[in-house]
């Protein structure tokens, strides 16, 4: 079935995406993870190629395009040489930081940091989660109080993917404790803020290459001119851009179960047992039957979602549904493509094996499978 998503753009596209990867990521990928950090360069050498930031304007030395199939295409191509540490970074840049940065900041803001993130120099983390409040963004403890030109901020955040990486870490603390859902604001903290720490790198099960950290901070003096939007709308913000997220995430769920069960497909015909290919048992043909329904059933989904977005018309609840299906089916793809591969699948120079580990936080992080579920549950019965 023709995937009717692209058009001849996308595909010219995606030929210039697959030739960087094949160049200047797919070689480095396994030393990356072994190294548990990404070479920086990769990011001012991606950024350049065009593979994230096309949506700042021109003048901050962006494209001004503004169409997520090329975000889709870029995820497929890094998900089909399988390095997804790599991908994460990306991800993170383009679907969470960047989209803050681009509609939150003012002119003066703008000048300070686009620039750098259209040519890779700025890297970006965004720090909502602290040890007691995850899913639940209300459970937020950091505190900012206003002190002059500057705001103070105390508290601690944990799993900040890029968090020891990041030059700016966009941060959401509560500035009125009495003030309910409207006392969140939005700050960026700089590398070198004085007070503000970068803590230990986490040990994670997968996706070793994207480092993972804590951040502290201690009486950290932010100035004023770094509050990012007006002062109580934090939360609002937050949820405004759950739907671009979640996307995110749903596109790296689609590209790696699509590309990991491509392979086991290809696998199962060349793989022999009892004098034939793995794929002459029926029982093997059946499983990449269901397998291949169920992708291309989540895939038309998502491309409806795409769609959505561009036209401004994906809403949280339609997110949501995407990004807990996909990543819940990503979950019992891989599973079971690794258990066709056999011994080999649990080889980590398998493709299967690594993308096993990796992808087991998709269904956690954005919003876990059951706050996904809470969501659209209450929306059918508001």
């Amino acid at each position: 079935m023709r995937r009717a998503l692209y058009a001849a753009d996308h595909e010219t596209y995606r030929e210039t995406v697959r030739v960087f990867l094949e160049r200047e990521v797919a070689p480095y990928k396994d030393k990356w993870d072994e190294n548990r950090w990404i070479d920086r360069e990769v990011y001012k050498k991606a950024a350049a190629a065009g593979l994230y930031g096309l949506e700042i304007g021109e003048e901050y030395g962006g494209s001004g395009v503004h169409d997520y199939r090329y975000r889709a295409v870029v995820c497929e191509e890094v998900s089909r040489i399988g390095a997804l540490s790599f991908n994460t970074t990306i991800s993170l840049q383009d679907d969470l930081v960047l989209h803050y940065l681009l509609d939150l900041t003012n002119d003066e803001q703008k000048q300070r940091w686009l620039p750098g993130f259209a040519t890779g120099e700025i890297i970006g983390a965004l720090a909502m989660t602290e040890p007691g409040a995850g899913s639940d963004l209300r459970g937020i403890r950091t505190s900012a109080v206003r002190e002059g030109d500057s705001w103070i901020i105390n508290g601690q955040k944990t799993f900040i993917s890029s968090g020891i990486m990041a030059d700016v870490v966009v941060l959401a603390a509560r500035t009125d404790p009495e003030a309910g859902s409207r006392g969140f604001s939005l700050f960026v903290v700089e590398r070198g803020t004085p007070g503000f720490e970068h803590g230990r790198k986490l040990d994670k099960i997968g996706l070793h290459g994207q480092d993972t950290a804590e951040l502290f901070f201690v009486n950290a003096r932010v100035p004023h001119a770094n509050l990012l939007g007006e002062e109580g709308k934090g939360l609002q913000y937050l949820m405004s851009h759950l739907p671009r997220e979640r996307l995110g995430l749903s596109a790296k769920a689609m590209g790696t179960t699509r590309a990991i069960l491509d392979q086991t497909i290809e696998y199962c015909k060349q793989r022999r047992a009892f004098d034939q290919p793995i794929a002459d048992f029926q029982h093997i043909r059946f499983e990449l039957a269901e397998m291949q329904t169920e992708v291309d059933i989540a895939e038309a989904y998502f491309d409806k979602s795409v769609l959505a977005y561009n036209t401004g018309e994906l809403d949280p609840i339609d997110a949501a549904k995407g990004k807990w299906y996909i990543s819940e089916l990503q979950k019992r793809v891989i599973d079971r493509c690794l258990q066709l591969h056999g011994g080999y699948g649990y080889m980590t120079e398998y493709p299967v094996a690594k993308a096993f580990t990796d992808t087991r936080i998709q269904t956690i992080y954005g919003g876990t499978t059951e706050i996904m579920k809470e969501l659209i549950g209450r929306a059918l019965v508001r």
